[in-house]
C-alpha cells in the first residue's frame, strides 16, 4: 500500500533531473503518473520525445502506471489537453506538480528580449496554464457535488526572493511563481485543494554551473545535492497527510527542509498624520534596519543554486 494509491499526477518536466526523480517518487507510493516532458535542451532548445518516454518505461517496469506527453506545458491548448489526458487515460486527476523549466542566465544589461521572453514564458506560463486547466477541473467536480482531493506543487526558487546575480529573467518567474502560489491557495481551498510551492537545492542540469566545485559523495555516502532528496518533500505536499498545508513556500535541500517567509512586514516608521519628507526620511530611515536587515545588499547564502 502506498501513500498515494488510486491517485493520478501529472508532473511537468519529469524526462530528467528534478522532474523525473518526482514522476518516479509518486509512482513509487501508488501515483498512476503523466509524465510531461518535449525534450528540450537546458536553453529550451530543440525536442527529444525519448527521455519522458524513459521515465514512463521505468515506472512501469517497476509495476506502475504512467503514460508521456511531448507537448509545451506553457502552450494554452496543450495545457488543457494535458489535464484532458490524465482524466481521459486514468480515470481523474489529483496531483498536479509544475516543475519544468530552463536558463539562460545573463547579466540585466546584456539580456536579450528573446532570453526574457522563453524564461518567464516556460516558468510562469507553465506553472499557470496547467494549473488554470487543473482548477477548472476540480471546481467542475465541486460544483457536481463530488468530493475533490487537489494538489498543486509549484517550483519556486531562492533566487525569486533573494537574487542571484546573472538571473533576472529566472528570477522574477520564479517570485511570480511565489505569488501565483499564494493566490490559488486562497482561490481553491473552499474546493478541497493545496496550493504550495518548493525552492530546492539539487543537482541537475540547470544548476552544474552552481555546483562547479561540488565534490561527489563516497560510494554508499548521502548525497546531498540528490534530486530525489527534493522529491519526498513533493510526495509528502501530495499525500492526504498533507491536507492541511496550503499558501506555503519550503526551501528543501539534502536532509533540510525550511519553511520560508518570503515577504513579509519587518520593520515600520510613522510620521503620524503628516506626509513624508525628504529630509525627515533621510534623518528617520535608519529606525527600519536599526534591528533587522541591514539597509545595503544582503549577502548571498552558501550553497544556494538555481
Amino acid at each position: 500500500m502506498g501513500y498515494l494509491d488510486g491517485r493520478v499526477a501529472i508532473v511537468t518536466g519529469a524526462g530528467r533531473g528534478l522532474g523525473r526523480a518526482h514522476a518516479l517518487a509518486l509512482a513509487a507510493e501508488g501515483a498512476a503518473v503523466i509524465v510531461n516532458d518535449p525534450g528540450v535542451g537546458g536553453d529550451g532548445s530543440g525536442n527529444d520525445a525519448s527521455p519522458a518516454e524513459q521515465v514512463v518505461k521505468e515506472i512501469q517496469d517497476a509495476g506502475g502506471q504512467a503514460a508521456a506527453n511531448l507537448d509545451s506545458c506553457a502552450d494554452w491548448k496543450a495545457a488543457a489537453n494535458l489535464v484532458d489526458q490524465a482524466v481521459d487515460t486514468f480515470g481523474s486527476l489529483d496531483i498536479l506538480v509544475n516543475n519544468a523549466g530552463i536558463l539562460r542566465d545573463k547579466m540585466s544589461f546584456n539580456m536579450e528580449e528573446s532570453d526574457w521572453d522563453a524564461v518567464i514564458q516556460v516558468h510562469l506560463k507553465g506553472h499557470f496554464a496547467p494549473s488554470r486547466f487543473a482548477a477548472a477541473y476540480w471546481r467542475g467536480r465541486s460544483k457536481a457535488g463530488e468530493e475533490v482531493y487537489g494538489r498543486i506543487i509549484n517550483t519556486s526558487s531562492e533566487s525569486g526572493y533573494i537574487g542571484l546575480v546573472g538571473q533576472v529573467n529566472y528570477a522574477t518567474a520564479k517570485a511570480g511563481i511565489v505569488g501565483m502560489t499564494l493566490t490559488m491557495a486562497r482561490e481553491l481551498e473552499r474546493l478541497g485543494v493545496t496550493v504550495n510551492a518548493i525552492a530546492p537545492r539539487a543537482r541537475t542540469r540547470m544548476t552544474t554551473g552552481s555546483f562547479a566545485g561540488y565534490r561527489q559523495p563516497e560510494e554508499g555516502g548521502f548525497d546531498d545535492r540528490a534530486p530525489e532528496n527534493i522529491s519526498a518533500v513533493v510526495t509528502w505536499l501530495a499525500t492526504p497527510q498533507a491536507g492541511h498545508i496550503s499558501g506555503k513556500v519550503l526551501a528543501c535541500y539534502g536532509g533540510e527542509l525550511e519553511l520560508q517567509s518570503p515577504i513579509e512586514h519587518e520593520a515600520g516608521i510613522s510620521n503620524g498624520a503628516a506626509r513624508w519628507t525628504v529630509p525627515a526620511l533621510i534623518e528617520r530611515s535608519p529606525e527600519l534596519f536599526a534591528h533587522g536587515r541591514p539597509s545595503g545588499v544582503l549577502p548571498l547564502r552558501e550553497g544556494i543554486g538555481s
